[in-house]
Protein backbone atom coordinates (compact mmCIF):
# COMPACT_ATOMS: atom_id res chain seq x y z
CA UNK A 1 0.00 0.00 0.00
CA UNK A 2 3.13 2.30 0.36
CA UNK A 3 4.61 1.72 -3.05
CA UNK A 4 1.14 2.75 -4.00
CA UNK A 5 0.72 5.64 -2.36
CA UNK A 6 4.75 6.89 -3.74
CA UNK A 7 3.78 6.00 -7.61
CA UNK A 8 0.34 7.88 -7.18
CA UNK A 9 2.22 10.86 -5.26
CA UNK A 10 5.25 10.84 -8.10
CA UNK A 11 2.94 10.42 -10.83
CA UNK A 12 0.82 13.65 -9.75
CA UNK A 13 4.19 15.15 -9.67
CA UNK A 14 4.85 14.45 -13.09
CA UNK A 15 1.73 15.58 -14.28
CA UNK A 16 2.07 18.75 -12.42
CA UNK A 17 5.12 19.68 -14.03
CA UNK A 18 4.38 18.43 -17.19
CA UNK A 19 1.18 20.83 -17.37
CA UNK A 20 3.17 23.59 -16.09
CA UNK A 21 5.99 23.20 -18.79
CA UNK A 22 3.05 23.41 -21.47
CA UNK A 23 1.97 26.52 -20.02
CA UNK A 24 5.14 28.39 -20.05
CA UNK A 25 5.81 26.87 -23.47
CA UNK A 26 2.68 28.16 -24.79
CA UNK A 27 3.51 31.77 -23.03
CA UNK A 28 6.82 31.88 -24.28
CA UNK A 29 5.30 31.30 -28.23
CA UNK A 30 3.55 34.75 -28.06
CA UNK A 31 1.29 36.12 -25.55
CA UNK A 32 0.28 39.18 -27.63
CA UNK A 33 1.56 41.88 -24.83
CA UNK A 34 3.62 42.88 -27.94
CA UNK A 35 1.17 44.93 -29.09
CA UNK A 36 0.53 46.72 -26.41
CA UNK A 37 3.73 48.81 -26.38
CA UNK A 38 3.39 49.37 -29.91
CA UNK A 39 3.28 53.46 -30.15
CA UNK A 40 0.21 54.79 -31.42
CA UNK A 41 2.63 56.89 -34.42
CA UNK A 42 3.58 53.19 -35.49
CA UNK A 43 0.29 51.88 -34.96
CA UNK A 44 -1.81 54.22 -37.28
CA UNK A 45 0.95 53.42 -40.17
CA UNK A 46 -0.44 52.70 -43.52
CA UNK A 47 1.95 50.23 -45.81
CA UNK A 48 3.10 52.33 -48.85
CA UNK A 49 2.89 49.11 -50.93
CA UNK A 50 -0.71 48.27 -50.19
CA UNK A 51 -1.59 48.62 -54.19
CA UNK A 52 1.47 47.34 -55.32
CA UNK A 53 1.05 44.00 -56.90
CA UNK A 54 4.43 42.96 -56.39
CA UNK A 55 4.98 43.78 -53.14
CA UNK A 56 3.58 40.47 -51.57
CA UNK A 57 5.89 38.31 -54.32
CA UNK A 58 8.68 40.08 -52.60
CA UNK A 59 7.53 39.92 -48.94
CA UNK A 60 7.21 35.63 -49.54
CA UNK A 61 10.83 35.65 -51.21
CA UNK A 62 12.30 37.90 -47.89
CA UNK A 63 9.74 35.52 -45.81
CA UNK A 64 11.39 32.30 -47.18
CA UNK A 65 14.58 33.73 -46.62
CA UNK A 66 14.02 35.00 -42.89
CA UNK A 67 11.31 33.54 -41.34
CA UNK A 68 9.84 30.09 -42.68
CA UNK A 69 12.84 28.46 -40.36
CA UNK A 70 10.62 29.50 -37.37
CA UNK A 71 7.20 30.49 -38.78
CA UNK A 72 7.08 27.40 -41.22
CA UNK A 73 6.89 27.60 -45.03
CA UNK A 74 3.44 28.27 -44.94
CA UNK A 75 3.00 30.45 -41.76
CA UNK A 76 1.72 28.07 -39.73
CA UNK A 77 4.80 27.71 -36.86
CA UNK A 78 7.20 25.74 -36.61
CA UNK A 79 9.08 24.22 -33.25
CA UNK A 80 7.09 26.03 -30.53
CA UNK A 81 7.16 29.45 -32.47
CA UNK A 82 3.84 30.91 -33.08
CA UNK A 83 1.20 30.72 -36.43
CA UNK A 84 0.79 34.24 -38.13
CA UNK A 85 -2.65 32.91 -39.54
CA UNK A 86 -3.91 33.79 -35.98
CA UNK A 87 -6.73 35.91 -35.36
CA UNK A 88 -3.82 38.25 -33.58
CA UNK A 89 -1.93 38.76 -36.74
CA UNK A 90 -5.12 39.22 -38.82
CA UNK A 91 -6.55 41.80 -36.82
CA UNK A 92 -3.02 43.73 -36.30
CA UNK A 93 -2.89 47.14 -38.30
CA UNK A 94 -0.06 47.03 -40.53
CA UNK A 95 1.93 49.35 -38.92
CA UNK A 96 1.53 47.02 -36.07
CA UNK A 97 3.43 44.40 -37.59
CA UNK A 98 5.85 46.78 -39.33
CA UNK A 99 6.75 48.12 -35.80
CA UNK A 100 7.28 44.30 -34.75
CA UNK A 101 9.16 43.78 -37.63
CA UNK A 102 11.74 46.19 -36.74
CA UNK A 103 12.09 46.15 -32.80
CA UNK A 104 11.04 42.70 -32.74
CA UNK A 105 9.88 40.84 -28.75
CA UNK A 106 12.48 38.93 -27.20
CA UNK A 107 10.39 38.07 -24.44
CA UNK A 108 8.45 36.26 -27.30
CA UNK A 109 11.82 35.09 -28.96
CA UNK A 110 10.97 37.16 -31.85
CA UNK A 111 14.20 39.08 -32.81
CA UNK A 112 14.19 42.66 -34.58
CA UNK A 113 14.33 42.93 -38.79
CA UNK A 114 15.81 46.40 -38.32
CA UNK A 115 18.32 45.33 -40.86
CA UNK A 116 16.22 44.77 -43.50
CA UNK A 117 15.68 48.03 -45.35
CA UNK A 118 12.19 49.57 -44.28
CA UNK A 119 11.11 48.95 -47.74
CA UNK A 120 11.63 45.05 -47.33
CA UNK A 121 9.90 45.43 -43.42
CA UNK A 122 6.32 46.30 -45.55
CA UNK A 123 6.41 44.08 -48.42
CA UNK A 124 6.82 41.13 -45.49
CA UNK A 125 3.72 42.58 -44.09
CA UNK A 126 2.01 42.67 -47.29
CA UNK A 127 2.78 38.84 -47.66
CA UNK A 128 1.86 38.45 -44.13
CA UNK A 129 -1.65 40.18 -44.33
CA UNK A 130 -2.20 37.78 -47.83
CA UNK A 131 -2.05 34.76 -45.23
CA UNK A 132 -5.04 35.86 -43.97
Amino acid sequence: MQSCKISIRALVLVVSGMLLLVASLYAAVGDGLWMTHVPEKARSKQNPFDSNPTAQAAGAKLFAQNCSSCHGDDGTGRNHHPSLRTERIRTATAGELEWLLTNGSMKNGMPSWSRLPEQQRWQLVSFLKSLQ
